[in-house]
Parts: structure tokens; C-alpha cells; sequence
């Protein structure tokens, strides 16, 4: 068996607004869930996992970086939803390009924040 990602989990604070969030930007399918988590399916079988962590145990959640690859017709449609939501976004990871896109790598990307603070970037071209 060759090697394939699977799945991840999302530290929240709120994981069914968090999940909400990633099905209603990305289109991404909903998946079922069990235990402390709240799943969604992307393509190719990957699970994302949204788990709330407790404000007593873990103070802060320390902020990571996800990035998805889309196609041009859902970065459209995604890029339409965040801007009609006001959600702030930039054209790179510093965030010095507030309210753009880039067109890097011979495609266009955008970065932005989830509700728990995550930075998540959107590519239409893979980088390798």
C-alpha cells in the first residue's frame, strides 16, 4: 500500500461552528460523527476532525496552518462566500496584502482565519 493522508483533528473551541465554517467555504461533504468529535469528508477519503479543547485545560489554542487545494470553479464560489461575509483575508501568510488574492505558482491562492483562530489557505495549483 502506497502512503495516503487520511485524516486529521482541528483543536476548537466550538467544533460545530468550526466544522459549519470549512463545509460552507470549501463545500466539503458532511461525515458522521461520534464522541468528541464533528467530522467532515473532503475528496479522496479524507476525514476532518473538529474536537472542542476545554478552556481549563488548554488556555490557548496555538494556531496551525491548513491549506487546501481546489479547482478554479470552487475557489470562485469559496472566494465569493468569504468576501460576502467580510470574512478578512490576504494574498500572503504575513498578512501585509489585506483584501487580495496571489496568483503564485501558476494559479491564484488566498489565506484566512477559521473561527478558532487556524490560518487556512485555499491554492488553485499545487506547489510541487
Amino acid at each position: 500500500m502506497t502512503c495516503t493522508f487520511n485524516h486529521t483533528i482541528i483543536a476548537t473551541r466550538d467544533r460545530v461552528a468550526s466544522a459549519a465554517f470549512y463545509r460552507h467555504v470549501l463545500e466539503a461533504a458532511q461525515a458522521p460523527s461520534w464522541g468528541p468529535f464533528t467530522n467532515i469528508a473532503l475528496d479522496g477519503g479524507v476525514l476532518v476532525q473538529f474536537a472542542d479543547l476545554p478552556l481549563h485545560v488548554v488556555p490557548e489554542i496555538q494556531p496551525q496552518h491548513y491549506a487546501f487545494l481546489v479547482d478554479d470553479a470552487l475557489f470562485d464560489r469559496a472566494y465569493a462566500r468569504l468576501v460576502e461575509a467580510g470574512t478578512e483575508h490576504w494574498a500572503d501568510p504575513q498578512r501585509t496584502r489585506p483584501g487580495e488574492i496571489n496568483y503564485g505558482h501558476g494559479g491564484r491562492g488566498v489565506y484566512f482565519l477559521d473561527p478558532a483562530g487556524h490560518y487556512l489557505e485555499m491554492i488553485t495549483r499545487p506547489y510541487v
